[in-house]
Formats: C-alpha cells, structure tokens, sequence
C-alpha cells in the first residue's frame, strides 16, 4: 500500500467534491470580482481611465484570491444554501472582513495602487451580494422543493416555544423525502394571543388552541404535532381529543434539548402514557434537597428496580458524597453502575455497588456498619399481587420481616433518615402483599417512638411504565395483536410517573420528623380500561376492529378501587402543596416486638395459617377469598376521597 502524502489527501478531497459544490463556490469567486467592479464603477462614477482599468485588474488578481481564501477558512463550507440563519449572515461578514483586512496592507506593501476607498466600498457591496444571493437561493430551493411535492402532509404545529422555529425549519429542510410534511402554521396557548399575527421563522402564527378545530377546516390540515416543551399533560389530552373529534391525527415533539443531545431522533412519536396524566406532574425543591444531601452517605435498598433505579439517578443530581447501590441483582448492579458512573461524571459523588439480601439481618449489619449511612431509602420488595397471594410465607419476610431488620439495623447504626416506600395497597388491604406492606408500615412508625433516627413512609399508587405494570403489559399484548386483557371494566388506578415517584421519595426524607405517613394528592384514579383504549388509538389501532379488549374478571387479592389513605387517618397539610402527611391508626398496645414475632413465626406456615395470622394483626384485610359488596366498596372510597 502506498503511502499517503499531502498530495494525495489533497486529491482525494478534491475527487469528493460534487458539481454542485464546485458551481457554487465558482458563483462566490464571480460575485467577489463582481463587487470588486461594481466598487469601481462607483468611485470613478463609471467613467474609467486606462489608469483605473490597470488598477482594477490590479485589484481582481490581488483581492478576490485572497477574499475567498479567507472567506472558505472561516466559514469553509458550512453555509448551506437550504437554510440561512442570523450566524450563517456573521460568518459571511467575518469572512468579508478578514479578507480585507488581509488584502489591504498586502495591495499598500505591494504598491498596486489601489484606491483606499475601494475597500469601504467593496466591503459593503460583497456583504449584500453574497448575502442576497444565499437568501434567494435558499428561497428559490424551498420553494421548488414545495413545488415538487404532490402528496404533502399539511400540519399545525402547537407551541410557539424556541424550539417550534427549530422544529419548523427542520421539517422544512426534509422536503422531498417520503411522507414529507409541509408547515401550514403554528398555534399559541391562549395566553400567548399577543403571538396571534406574527411570523416565527417565517411561519405564520395562525391562532391560538381555543379555536384549533376551526384552524383545522379552514386550512385543510392533516396532522397537528404538539412541542412537548409546551404542554403539559392534561394539555396534550385535552388537545388530542378535540383533534379526534374533527378527524385530524396528533403526534407529539419530544423535547428539543433531548433532540440536540441525540436521545431521540427528529421523528414524531406516538403521545407516551406519561402525557395524559390528568394533572400537572408535581416539582420538589431542588435547592433544599441539595442541601440536605450535599455531603451525605446515602443508601437505596432494591437499587436495581424501576423505583430503586430512578431514586439513584435523581440522587445523583443532588450530588450526595456517597452513593451505596445495594440489591441482590449482581447483573441489575453491573450495569446500573455503568450508567451511573456515566451521568455522574463531575458530581464527585463515590458510587458503592453492594451486594446483599435484605432478608439477611448479619449482613445488613456489616453494610450499615462499613459505609455509616446517614440517609436510607428503603425501596426493595416484592411488588406482584398474585404471586405473593400463592406464596404468603416469602411476601412475610421480604416485605414486613426484611423492612423490620433494615429498620432496626438503621437505628442501631445512628442513620439519621430512613424513608420507606409503601403503597395504596397497603390501605384496606385485600391481599397479602398490601397487608404485609401495612404491617412494615406500622412497624416503621412503632420504631420510630424510641429512635433517634426519623423513620418516615411515602405511600402512591401505580407507577406508570415500571416493571410488571400495566403499561408495558398493555405495549406488549398489543404488539401482539391482542387481545388487551383488563381484569374488570370498572378496576381504576392512581398513576404516577417513575421519575415522579422518585422525586417525592426524595422530597418526603427532607420533610420527615418521625412517625409520618406522606400521601401524594395524585389527582383523580384513571380507568384501567381508558387506559388500555388510549394506548389502542395512540397505535393507530381502532378498538373492535384491529384489536379486542377481553375482561378476565379480578386476580386473587386484586381491588376494584385503590385508596392512598384509610378515613380516620388525619391528614395534615406540609410545607409542599402537593403532599400531605397522615397518622397511621393500629390496635392499641401493639407493640413492634409483638408483629415481629408473629411474623417470625407465620412466615413458615401454611398459607391459610398466613392470612389468618395477618388477619388478626390487621383486622381490616379480609383475605382474597372474602368480598365486599361492590357497592359497599364505593361508598368506602367516596367517603374516604372527600375526608381529602
């Protein structure tokens, strides 16, 4: 293989070069001599001499190379014809500029009498030529490219946020392509109105959302997209339904700052669950908790889980000292810890994978005891109704028994915060996993009145897109084609977003005094079955017709309705608008050690014997074989949601 020279890089640069390149930098060099002459013109007023006509030959030879030479340096071929911005008209002045000042004192050193004005002169003529012409050939390429499409999708962007200029003007660089969308105009929120009128990146602003069915009709659009920047949840329902309703499809933008840094592509996608939540995702005090955890030893039990995992990445923002990943997942924390070491470059907080089973009281000791924790946030349990309705005995130790000797073995090593997650099944319970969470629950709050740490439990309801959760059950059957299984035309849910639900645990530790249960005002439960049609439609799927919804009638221990607190638990408000905090109620004189060796000595019984052994701890479950009335069921809720 020969080697390679300077020469032969040179030439193959050249050999990639395209006709078109080559034309348009030729067209540059002819305006450059041509702004030289027209300079000409100008200071001798047309009338030329011979000795005038030496200097501007003088001037085409010297001048122009050099122009250009410094022009393709500082902005070589950058500049694109299809879109010319306010940079790309700098780095042509820059460019203009620095040529001159390169030409000059060469022409003057070299005494080609050239006249000094030549120079003003030719400067302002180059900057508006070669400014024009990019002007009028981006022009005349957009509208050719319009021009050449005959089956353009007509589209309405919502947002008049700083990316919908973006977003406009990328989609219009993609004329020609198949499927290629033409921007018709955008729409404004109702409080943007004074934006009604006027023209962002040469789009018109059409109007604003209060009127977008009359925008559809009369501009005959075929697909609204929606900047999600913009809007918040409700927005984008509300959006998308009277969309529908006029037959016009929607899709959704994601953010652009996520469309710079390369997780997404510039494609529109499917409205995510996350969007229709029919409030507005609840805010922490960022500067508070960062304060709090600046300098920090922080634990998360069942670091590997969905909620587990989203607590480390939301931590790591806060930028504790010390980070202990602790779960028995080897691989879970292989890879988790790769991720972390990644978005936590320059944080300086030290990331401690751990291996270790809760249920193992020796070893939780010698974690607590190595690392000195001062904040723990207990996420590890087992999440699935069924599953630990067939096996009461492990649901006893891995949520009650492990929550107990993580608790004890956080006191014992003077952890200064403990926060357990909880669940709305823990109220009321009706399966064995909702009660055993309500018994980690009260003896949490029983350990709590003899401690020095401040032991605190953040309850919420379904978390969306979290592992074994309905969503992802839902993408999936329907990917299959179907049928989407619901247990029950009337089952309902609260739903929150995992980063969410992350960021209230959060929240919930820098609140905590002790003894507290913190509640999240979650909005209104949401129909699992509503659910389950939104993600059918958001396929391009029609319900009936490509796919079928199938009943299966409710899962041992599964409840028609969740509840996040029981009526005679006071609610108190705290300092967040959104989160409130309750006392849990229990039998009096119950102890801590008197639930613990009951569980001690249920966890290896039959499972009967389990759910009579919970039964008498908690005199509300009922087992899964007993139901209530369905209507004594609502009337429970109802009550309960206005004693909110």
């Amino acid at each position: 293989m020969n080697p390679t020279t300077p020469l032969t890089r040179l030439i193959e640069r050249l050999e990639r070069v395209s006709k078109i390149e080559i034309i348009w930098d030729a067209i540059n060099v002819a305006t450059l001599a041509f702004a030289i002459v027209v300079s000409y013109g100008l200071r001798f007023e047309g009338a030329l001499t011979g000795q005038e006509w030496a200097s501007l030959g003088r001037a085409l030879v010297t001048l122009v190379p050099i122009q250009c030479a410094m022009l393709f340096l500082v902005a070589g071929r950058r500049t694109s014809i299809r879109g010319v911005t306010l940079r790309d008209l700098w780095q042509l002045v820059f460019g203009v500029s620095a040529g001159l000042a390169v030409a000059a004192p060469v022409s003057i050193l070299a005494n080609l009498s050239i006249p000094r004005s030549i120079y003003l002169i030719d400067w302002f003529i180059a900057i508006s030529l070669l400014g024009g012409l990019r002007g009028a050939a981006c022009e005349a390429g957009n509208f050719l490219r319009r021009w050449s499409i005959q089956q353009a999708t007509r589209v309405l962007l919502v947002g008049t946020c700083p990316s919908s200029e973006a977003v406009a003007r990328s989609i219009r660089m993609q004329a020609g392509a198949a499927g290629q969308r033409v921007v018709v105009g955008i729409v404004a929120k109702p409080d943007d109105q004074s934006l009604v009128g006027r023209s962002i990146g040469g789009v018109a602003v059409l109007g604003t959302t209060d009127s977008i069915e009359q925008l559809i009709a009369r501009h005959r659009i075929d697909e609204v997209l929606m900047l999600s920047d913009t809007l918040i949840g409700g927005e984008v329902r509300s959006l998308r339904d009277r969309c529908k309703a006029v037959g016009c499809p929607t899709a959704i933008l994601p953010d652009f700052e996520m469309i710079l840094s390369g997780r997404v592509k510039m494609q529109p996608r499917p409205i995510d669950i996350a969007d229709l939540l029919r409030r507005e995702p609840v805010q922490t005090d960022i500067a508070g908790i960062s304060r709090w955890l600046g300098n920090e030893t922080v634990l998360v039990t069942g670091a590997c889980g969905s909620i587990g995992s989203e607590l480390c990445r939301q931590l790591l923002k806060h930028g504790p000292a010390r980070l202990v990943l602790l779960d028995r997942n080897e691989t879970g924390l292989f890879w988790l810890e790769r991720e972390l070491t990644r978005l936590g470059q320059g944080t300086g907080t030290e990331l401690v994978p751990c291996v270790a089973d809760i249920t193992d009281r020796d070893r939780l000791d010698d974690v607590m005891a190595e690392h000195a924790p001062g904040v723990v946030f207990h996420a590890a349990a087992y999440k699935h109704v069924p599953l630990m309705e067939q096996y009461p005995g492990e649901a006893v130790k891995n949520i009650t028994l492990a929550t107990a000797g993580l608790a004890e073995a956080a006191a014992a090593a003077g952890v200064q915060t403990f926060v357990l997650i909880s669940t709305d099944k823990a109220v009321n319970p009706t399966s064995v996993m909702g009660c055993c969470k309500r018994l980690a629950e009260i003896v949490v709050q029983l350990l709590s009145r003899d401690s020095q740490t401040r032991f605190s439990t953040v309850r919420f309801g379904n978390v969306l897109d979290s592992a074994g959760s309905v969503v992802p059950i839902f993408r999936e059957q329907i990917m299959q084609g179907g049928p989407v299984t619901v247990t029950h035309p009337d089952i309902e849910r609260y739903f929150m977003t995992i980063p969410e639900a992350a960021r209230l645990v959060i929240q919930a530790g820098t609140m905590g005094r002790g003894g507290e249960v913190f509640v999240l005002d979650m909005g209104e439960p949401v129909r699992i079955a509503d659910l389950a049609r939104d993600m059918i439609r958001l396929s391009n799927l029609e319900e009936g017709r490509d796919i079928e919804i199938r009943f299966s009638g409710l899962r041992p221990g599964e409840k028609l309705y969740e509840e996040l607190f029981k009526g005679e638990e006071a609610l108190q408000t705290t300092s967040h608008p959104k989160i409130r905090a309750a006392r849990l109620t229990y039998a009096a004189g119950l102890t801590a050690e008197t639930v613990l060796n009951q569980m001690r000595a249920a966890a290896t019984l039959p499972p009967d014997d389990v759910r009579e052994v919970l039964h008498g701890l908690v005199p509300e479950y009922l087992g899964h074989e007993t139901e209530l009335p369905r209507e004594a069921i609502a009337g429970r809720v109802t009550a309960t949601r206005r004693a909110a």
